[in-house]
C-alpha cells in the first residue's frame, strides 16, 4: 500500500499522470490566490465549503425522497485507530529528537552542532521574514512539480554541473579549513611562549 503511494506521487511530480498533475498545480494556484491575493481566511474557506456541502446533502435527500430516489450516498466517515497510533509514533519519534538534540548542545557542549542549529534557525527566521507560509507552501509545490522532470529530463548535464561544484565547494572548504587550523597553532604557540 504505502509503496502504491510513493508511486503514485512519483509520477504526479514526474508529470507521468498530467491530469494529477495540472490538477494539483491549479488547485494550489487558485488556493493560494483566493488566501494570499484575495485576503480570503482559512476558517471561512473551511466553513463555507462545509455549509455548501451540508446544503447539497440536505437539499439531495429532500429531492430524494419526494422523487423516489436513492439517498446521497454518504460513507462511514471514521477514521481508524490504528492510522492514530501510527501517527503518533512517527511524531513521539520526531519530538523525542529534539531534546535529544537540546541536551547535546547544552550539556555536551557540541559547538558544531549548535552551529548548524543556529545557522537553521537563522535561515528559517530570515526566509519566514520574507514570505509568508501560503506563498513558502505555494512556491513549494511549484518546485516539487518543476524540479523532478527538470532534473529526469536534464540529469547527465545536472550530475555534470554538480560535481563541478561539489569540488570547487571542497577545494574553498580545504583552504578555509587551512587557515582557521594555521590561526589555531598560533594562537596556541603565542600562549605558550608568554607563559
Amino acid at each position: 500500500m504505502r509503496l502504491n503511494f510513493v508511486i503514485v506521487v512519483a509520477d504526479v511530480l514526474l508529470w507521468r499522470r498530467r491530469c494529477a498533475s495540472v490538477t494539483l498545480l491549479i488547485s494550489s494556484t487558485l488556493l493560494w490566490f483566493l488566501f494570499e491575493r484575495a485576503g480570503y481566511n482559512l476558517l471561512s474557506f473551511i466553513a463555507n465549503v462545509l455549509l455548501l456541502i451540508v446544503f447539497i446533502l440536505f437539499f439531495w435527500a429532500k429531492w430524494a425522497t419526494l422523487l423516489n430516489r436513492p439517498l446521497p450516498p454518504i460513507p462511514d466517515m471514521e477514521v481508524p485507530e490504528e492510522f492514530f497510533m501510527k501517527a503518533a509514533d512517527a511524531m513521539r519519534v520526531w519530538v523525542n529528537h529534539i531534546p535529544l538534540i537540546a541536551h547535546d548542545i547544552a550539556i555536551g557542549g557540541n559547538l558544531k552542532l549548535f552551529g548548524w542549529v543556529a545557522l537553521g534557525l537563522w535561515l528559517i527566521s530570515y526566509v519566514g521574514s520574507l514570505f509568508t507560509f501560503l506563498t513558502l507552501f505555494y512556491m513549494g509545490t511549484l518546485f516539487s512539480l518543476s524540479v523532478p522532470l527538470l532534473d529526469e529530463k536534464y540529469q547527465n548535464q545536472i550530475d555534470n554541473k554538480l560535481i563541478v561544484a561539489q569540488k570547487v565547494i571542497q577545494k574553498q572548504y580545504r583552504k578555509i579549513d587551512d587557515n582557521v587550523l594555521r590561526k589555531i597553532l598560533k594562537s596556541s604557540n603565542k600562549e605558550k611562549k608568554t607563559q
